[in-house]
């Protein structure tokens, strides 16, 4: 298990960066799921109006999956605190969706039939875009076959709006998203 802390545009004094990784590492061992490395990315907005300009992201990389939280607050320490509440919560997901599906898939794989392999390693979509018509990030991704529960189960992990996906039956690229009056909804390529 290992924790990086840094700085996107501010200093990270060595008493924050001793707080966060006390705290997203406490997180990450009430869950114990190996292997687990959690980046921490701490940013100051400058915006005045904007009443909580600390803001605590931290990515979980763990065996194919990813799991990304980003939180804001008045201040670091609550921003960190936060983050680290809805890791726990995120990795529980995980855990409980995942893992615990994938056992129960082998017993009954094993108990039947051999079943075939499902391909469920997945790399992360796409980060946040930020900036005025100016692409600030670019990311190569390999879409992997998958259903739509698994697009719904890594569209909660990641934490994102939007998660694109290859379609395991049709072998088409389809987007699953999260609308505003809840719920999500599915575009699918055309033949």
């Amino acid at each position: 298990m290992s924790i990086t802390v840094t700085g996107r545009k501010m200093p990270v004094t060595d008493a924050l960066r001793e707080y966060a990784e006390e705290k997203i590492g406490h997180s990450m061992k009430v869950m114990d799921i190996h292997p687990l490395d959690a980046e921490v990315v701490l940013l100051a907005e400058k915006n005045p109006a904007n009443p909580n300009p600390a803001v605590c992201e931290v990515t979980l990389r763990t065996k194919g999956h990813i799991i990304r939280v980003e939180e804001s607050e008045e201040d670091m320490y609550a921003a960190i605190d936060v983050a680290a509440a809805k890791v726990v919560r995120q990795m529980r997901k995980y855990k409980t969706r995942v893992i615990d599906r994938k056992i129960r898939a082998s017993i009954e794989a094993v108990a039947s039939q051999p079943a075939a392999a499902d391909g469920t390693d997945l790399d992360e979509l796409m980060d946040e875009l930020a900036g005025e018509d100016e692409i600030v990030r670019v990311k190569e991704i390999e879409f992997v076959p998958m259903t739509e529960e698994e697009a719904l189960i890594n569209i909660d992990l990641l934490g994102h709006d939007f998660f694109a996906f290859t379609d395991r039956d049709t072998n088409l690229v389809n987007v699953l998203y999260r609308r505003d009056d809840g719920g999500y909804g599915l575009l699918r390529q055309v033949d």
